[in-house]
C-alpha cells in the first residue's frame, strides 16, 4: 500500500505524508477510519515510529486526520476540511499553474479534459471516455 522510495531526495516522512493523503482522497480510508497505529506502521515499513509520528504530525496539521488520545488518528471528515484559507491558497496556486500551462501551449480544452479526469479520480470513476 505504501511504495517508499529510501533513494529518493524526498524525505520518506513526505513520500508518507502524500501516499496517506492520495489514499484519503481517494477514499481508500473513509471519514473517521483509524488509521494504522505509529508503532504498527513503523514495524510493518521498517522505518522509524518517530519518522511515522512526524508525517502523521503534518497531515493533522493539513487537517486531513486527527488524533484522540489513547485511541490513534482518524481521517477527516470532508466537512471538517473545508479551510477558507488552504482552499484561498489552493485557488491561487491553481491560477498560477493554468497560466504557466496556457503560456506553455494548453488549451481549454486540454485543461478541462485534465479537470474531468482529476473528477473522475476523486470519485472512482473509470476513465473510458
Amino acid at each position: 500500500m505504501f511504495d517508499l522510495d529510501i533513494r529518493s531526495r524526498k524525505p520518506i516522512y513526505e513520500q508518507l505524508v502524500d501516499k496517506l493523503k492520495e489514499l484519503i482522497i481517494h477514499e481508500v480510508f473513509k471519514a473517521d477510519h483509524k488509521l494504522p497505529s505509529v508503532r504498527l506502521l513503523a514495524k510493518e515499513l521498517t522505518i522509524n515510529p518517530n519518522t511515522i509520528q512526524k508525517a502523521y504530525r503534518e497531515l493533522e496539521h493539513q487537517n486531513y486526520i486527527y488524533s484522540v488520545p489513547g485511541k490513534g488518528s482518524f481521517v477527516t471528515p470532508q466537512v471538517d476540511t473545508l479551510n477558507n484559507e488552504k482552499v484561498k491558497k489552493m485557488k491561487e496556486e491553481l491560477v498560477r499553474l493554468l497560466a504557466e500551462a496556457m503560456y506553455l501551449g494548453m488549451d481549454k480544452d486540454e485543461i478541462l479534459s485534465l479537470i474531468s479526469q482529476a473528477e473522475k479520480a476523486v470519485k472512482g470513476g473509470s476513465d473510458s471516455d
